[in-house]
């Protein structure tokens, strides 16, 4: 517990500088997550192409489409990732700065705590949290955080993993003059994509890894089918 004390103590003592910093760039879940999203996109196009009448002008179209859009829902999530970053450095900021300015400690100790992650809020108790408290109030005032190096770093990320994730489904349509084969073979390399990014989900998450790979597959088909279905 002493340990655990002084962890948390310095945590929020260092709070001005860590609040301008970014976790790493984009963390394995999130990978994870941006991969299963371009896939998806990209099986909406392939999965809606009728490979019984298509022509040569029909796959370069779903090709353009499919590529479009993956690019700007790449730049679409790369938006939105650096918005929920600032978004949720600014709240962290402002609440310590209310916990500084309450009058009271136990208010202040209250906002702290609510700061901090639910499963780390539960193993600290008054004396780690007066501690925390006390820090707070004697160090500079947290200042209101901008976007920084690592932040851009990883929209750039979230922006290459959903557009770049789109090039080993199309490919086969690229250098197989066979519709039919074209699209089976992109199927086949759509189903080990799934199967690894499944994998890599419950490596990351503690949890059984080929349960999680075949459930990707069944989830990712279904998502794409019931993107086609409503019309996406």
């Amino acid at each position: 517990m002493a340990a655990l004390r002084k962890a948390l103590s310095t945590t929020v003592q260092s709070a001005p500088t860590a609040a301008g910093a970014s976790k790493r760039a984009v963390d394995p879940v999130d990978r994870v997550s941006e991969i299963l999203f371009g896939l998806i996109m990209v099986l909406t196009f392939t999965g809606s192409l009728s490979v019984a009448e298509a022509g040569r002008e029909d796959t370069r179209t779903m090709l353009i489409g499919a590529l479009g859009c993956n690019l700007a829902w790449g730049i679409i999530d790369a938006v939105l990732y650096l918005m929920g970053g600032l978004a949720g450095k600014r709240r962290t900021v402002l609440a310590l700065r209310a916990a500084r300015r309450s009058a009271t400690a136990g208010e202040a100790q209250r906002i702290v705590a609510e700061t901090l992650p639910a499963h780390v809020a539960d193993l600290v108790g008054p004396t780690e949290l007066a501690a925390m408290e006390q820090r707070l109030r004697q160090g500079p005032e947290p200042a209101i955080p901008r976007l920084v190096r690592d932040d851009w770093r990883g929209a750039v990320g979230v922006f290459l993993l959903v557009f770049l994730s789109t090039f080993p489904v199309v490919i086969p349509f690229l250098v197989i003059t066979s519709a039919v084969l074209a699209l089976r073979i992109s199927n086949a390399i759509v189903i080990v994509m799934l199967v690894a990014t499944g994998y890599t989900f419950a490596r990351v998450t503690g949890q059984n890894a080929w349960l999680w790979g075949v459930s990707m597959v069944l989830m990712g088909l279904a998502l794409a089918g019931l993107t086609i279905a409503l019309g996406g």
